[in-house]
């Protein structure tokens, strides 16, 4: 099964957890084991897996990648902004694609571990593409 999700970005740079909706697709493919595939098909956007239960954690994730890549005007991209400069160099670092586990109909994940959207570029309106493939009921 192949869906995409919507997500709508509020900052220039903000992590945004996603996992819920993931799951949610994975429930209505009716997979109960396999694995569920999410690309970011965006050059200015990422998708990992971290933390979401304590907000400071976001807030320093997303702190440390600035600091690591901060927006500046001496990139050498001809045709994009510092910011959307910033954002192809932080995609690369932090990835465009997950795989994941389903098992028992259920997206395998660590008890404080969440998917999580990151925005460089924002705030936009940003599509997620999901293909879950495994055996059903």
């Amino acid at each position: 099964m192949y869906t995409e999700i919507k997500i709508n970005t509020e900052a220039s740079e903000c992590l945004v957890n996603i996992t819920e909706k993931i799951q949610q697709v994975v429930c209505d493919s009716k997979i109960k084991e396999g694995v569920c595939v999410v690309f970011i098909p965006h050059t200015t956007a990422g998708i990992t897996i971290n933390s979401a239960m304590d907000i400071l954690t976001l807030k320093d994730i997303i702190a440390e990648t600035h600091r690591l890549v901060p927006t500046r005007v001496d990139f050498n991209h001809i045709y994009d902004t510092p910011a959307d400069a910033a954002g192809h160099i932080k995609s690369v670092l932090i990835g465009n694609s997950l795989t994941l586990i389903v098992k028992n109909g259920e997206l395998v994940l660590g008890g404080s571990q969440s998917v999580l959207f990151f925005e460089f570029d924002g705030p936009r309106t940003r599509h997620v593409s999901l293909r879950v493939m495994g055996d059903s009921e």
